[in-house]
């Protein structure tokens, strides 16, 4: 028998997968969960598939991820061969931040460039120092925060839905990205490290997002590093721990260096060094950055450690974003007088090519195949700069935009969704769903009914759970019912997404579709304020 649900809320519980193999455990009601304890994984109570994770030694961050995952170390999801013989370009609009336990302001429009043309495709939104007091952290938990809150209700309206985030302590990082990129953006993971009081406590450390874009493995870190001047020998310690212990499930890139492409960026900590605070003033104010590059800490490392120079940076043509009074653009006036550093960077790394074996110039010097291109996914920084017109924290905000060449590893969905007929609250309506590409697909997956504008994969209006009694097959056509008491009374444009629980992502969407005002909606002359109260 089907079950729907709405998103008044469900909660079942997740079982591991069984090595090599995925587990099909029996779907199940779970009770309410009124506590936190140690080293247990919680779901919230407004999503079937959300999940908290609370360290032994407290809590620590969350994940929206499913407990399974893929497991089996022989298999990549995205291996497909490139069907598209030219390249896309994707614009990619990057955002770091200390917040400084400020709250959000009402208009973040000028920050994300929402006007500038071309439009973004994606955005990743990087946050530090985001309130973290225990009571608040724990109301962070349970519902969005309210960072994140101000970037979806800005983002959605335009198109862009949240396709994951990571959360540890005052670190959030967010990835949107336009709905039309949704089905190709798989194996999405996250995961965290604590450098803060000898990695026991998260206020510094590294989050971090990745996922395959088109089949290309990027990688998104967002750190917060140690303080104070004297310790850059420590910053860099610390994102070499970083970068050498957070580790991931696919075989083909097990650590954050083995991605395509790594984004990296936060609140370094890196300043100025030697110079005093009047020279660095004055050369601010006249402009001549030029006289203060070769003194910043970052540059400085950059020439003695080998793994920071497979990094690059643009040029540091805006002012240092730190440290500043607040709701103003005047330097720290206060009797601490912070020398400007620039605090706040972004940097990326392309993986470095291998060099080929012996074995691998014969056969490529005999192939008669073309083969496919090594570097298929070219990045090109087009802006960075700072924005001095936000002053709610003592940092000023980074903005890095950037535009990605793909070539396509593939450029169809894994499943194709649609609606069947006419659909209103009259009538029970119908869908189809059909597997166009194998995958490790499970009955863990669903398909979500979206307004168009939805916010994220857990935005819907209700879904329905595929096809319980076996796994499909490819190009099988399935199809499933939804309640009419399920469906919104009102209508408008929607759209129905197929949910993978493994790839944790929205791998079908089908086109826009109209769902019409049910008849009970026009005879009650029912409008948007009551309508909650009868559906």
């Amino acid at each position: 028998m089907l079950r729907f649900k709405s998103r008044a809320g469900c909660v079942r519980e997740l079982e591991g997968a069984a090595e090599n193999k995925v587990r099909e455990p029996k779907r199940e009601q779970s009770s309410p969960i009124t506590g936190l304890t140690g080293g247990k994984q919680i779901q919230s109570l407004d999503s079937p598939l959300e999940t908290f994770v609370v360290c032994a030694d407290g809590v620590c961050g969350f994940f929206r991820t499913p407990q399974q995952r893929h497991t089996d170390k022989g298999e990549n999801m995205s291996t497909g061969r490139f069907r598209s013989g030219g390249r896309d370009q994707c614009r990619l609009h990057i955002v770091t931040w200390n917040v400084a336990t400020a709250e959000p302001p009402e208009d973040v429009t000028t920050l994300l460039q929402l006007d500038v043309q071309p439009p973004a495709d994606l955005y990743v939104i990087g946050l530090q120092e985001v309130n973290a007091t225990p009571v608040r952290f724990i109301s962070d938990l349970l519902v969005e925060d309210a960072w994140s809150h101000v970037f979806m209700d800005t983002l959605a309206p335009r198109g862009f839905v949240k396709v994951t985030s990571m959360r540890m302590q005052g670190l959030l990082l967010l990835v949107f990205a336009k709905q039309f990129h949704l089905p190709f953006i798989r194996n999405i993971q996250t995961t965290y490290t604590r450098t803060g009081f000898f990695g026991y406590w998260g206020n510094k450390g590294g989050v971090t997002v990745r996922f395959s874009f088109y089949g290309h493995m990027v990688c998104f870190l967002n750190c917060h590093l140690a303080a104070h001047v004297n310790y850059a020998l420590q910053r860099v310690d610390e994102i070499e721990y970083i970068l050498e212990t957070q580790d991931f499930d696919l075989s083909d890139t097990p650590n954050v260096r083995d991605h395509k492409v790594v984004f990296w960026f936060g609140d370094l900590n890196f300043r100025i060094a030697d110079h005093g605070l009047h020279f660095l003033r004055s050369s601010i104010n006249s402009g001549r950055l030029n006289l203060l590059w070769n003194k910043d800490q970052l540059t400085m490392m950059k020439k003695k450690e080998a793994f920071l120079q497979e990094f690059e940076e643009g040029p540091l043509n805006f002012k240092p974003t730190y440290k500043f009074d607040r709701n103003g653009e005047t330097y720290d006036t206060s009797g601490k007088k912070r020398k400007p550093a620039w605090t706040d960077r972004i940097l990326w790394r392309i993986k470095p090519k291998t060099p080929p074996s012996e074995e691998d110039d014969e056969k490529a010097s005999t192939s008669t195949d073309d083969g496919l291109d090594e570097y298929p996914l070219l990045v090109t920084q087009d802006k960075y700069t700072s924005d001095m017109s936000y002053g709610v924290s003592d940092h000023k905000p980074v903005i890095a935009t950037f535009s990605l060449e793909v070539r396509k590893c593939f450029d169809t969905p894994l499943v194709h969704v649609s609606p069947l007929g006419v659909w209103s609250a009259d009538q029970e309506a119908l869908l189809n769903y059909t597997i166009q590409e194998d995958f490790m697909s499970s009955t863990w997956d669903w398909v979500g009914l979206y307004k168009v504008g939805f916010k994220s994969a857990f935005d819907y209006e209700t879904f329905v759970w595929v096809r319980e009694e076996e796994l499909p097959e490819t190009n099988e056509v399935i199809q499933r019912s939804v309640d009419k008491d399920e469906i919104p009374l009102l209508g408008g444009h929607y759209v129905l997404g197929y949910y993978s629980t493994n790839m944790q992502s929205i791998i079908g969407l089908s086109a826009n579709f109209q769902i019409l005002e049910s008849k009970r909606a026009v005879m009650e002359d029912l409008v948007p304020e009551n309508i909650n109260a009868l559906n």
